[in-house]
């Protein structure tokens, strides 16, 4: 039997579709779940569970108040604590773990081909409780004898995706979206179906992931991807030059301007991770994003 939070996620659903012809139970607040629990508030009551998918969390975004940033350990540190309690007291201790963490806990925003043995210096709500989460997760799985796999992953893409992904592509499909300095920044991308379907595999092998397409496409690719798909011209790019000037503007407002000076350091850095570990471990041989990619 295979227990998934977050099935009514991104990720989540995409999971729980490739896990049709195997028991799966689901859980979360939603009516629809098989088992209703907030795991935010309330610890679990579970039947015998062979392998756990935790892909519930808070998915990341800018906090602009005290309580967002709370939330994100409510929701993704406090809840994994009241899962794992309630792991405790159901009939047996599952035999498996797949923890959905986030390349976001190294806490870093440029860099190539960064290893699952980088530091993890996450200073954000989302990294630093993703981080904690992960080590809530391996001592429990020490102390309870369980095999532990975390999945560090970067943006996922496949069809109606979130967060900056789909910013992206409402930006293109409504034609403010633009590149800069040519859109040749690099960075890690996976499809979600691909970790979805390897994850009963990696599951009975354990340890720390991360996971891409191996190809990591630059902005003006994956864009000029979506503009075909949208049947619109490509995203024009605005000169470096011209971008630090409203960089510039921007940082008059803070975090919450659209563009500023650190957020443009981000856009025009490369950004991608090494997954040769998954490789060599467990064959990881994904489709390249540019692929197989569809937005709808």
């Amino acid at each position: 039997m295979i227990l998934l939070t977050g099935a009514n996620g991104f990720l989540g659903s995409i999971i729980k579709s490739k896990l049709n012809n195997q028991p799966v139970i689901t859980l979360g607040r939603s009516a629809k779940m098989d088992i209703i629990c907030d795991l935010q508030t309330d610890k679990p009551v579970l039947p015998a569970i062979n392998l756990v998918v935790h892909a519930a969390g808070k998915a990341h975004f800018v906090p602009r108040t005290q309580a967002d940033k709370q939330d994100f350990f409510a929701v993704n540190v406090t809840g994994t604590q009241n899962l794992l309690n309630g792991l405790e007291t159901a009939l047996q201790l599952p035999q498996y773990i797949v923890f959905i963490s986030s390349v976001a806990v190294y806490g870093v925003e440029t860099g190539r081909l960064i290893a699952e043995d980088a530091p993890l210096l996450a200073e954000d709500p989302y990294g630093m409780s993703k981080i904690q989460a992960e080590k809530i997760v391996e001592d429990w799985c020490v102390k309870n004898g369980v095999i532990c796999t975390i999945l560090r992953l970067p943006l996922l893409a496949g069809a109606n995706p979130p967060g900056n992904l789909r910013a992206m592509i409402k930006g293109i499909e409504k034609g403010y979206y633009f590149n800069i300095a040519g859109g040749k920044a690099k960075k890690s991308i996976v499809l979600a179906e691909d970790v979805a379907k390897m994850i009963p595999v990696i599951a009975k092998i354990g340890g720390t992931y991360n996971l891409t397409d191996r190809f990591h496409p630059s902005f003006y690719e994956l864009s000029g991807k979506i503009a075909k798909q949208l049947l619109k011209a490509k995203p024009a790019s605005i000169p470096l030059f011209a971008a630090k000037i409203i960089a510039l503007l921007g940082d008059l407002i803070g975090d919450q301007a659209p563009i500023n000076s650190r957020k443009l350091n981000k856009i025009i850095s490369d950004l991608t991770f090494d997954d040769s570990k998954a490789v060599k471990t467990f064959e990881w041989n994904p489709t390249p994003v540019l692929d197989r990619f569809r937005i709808k």
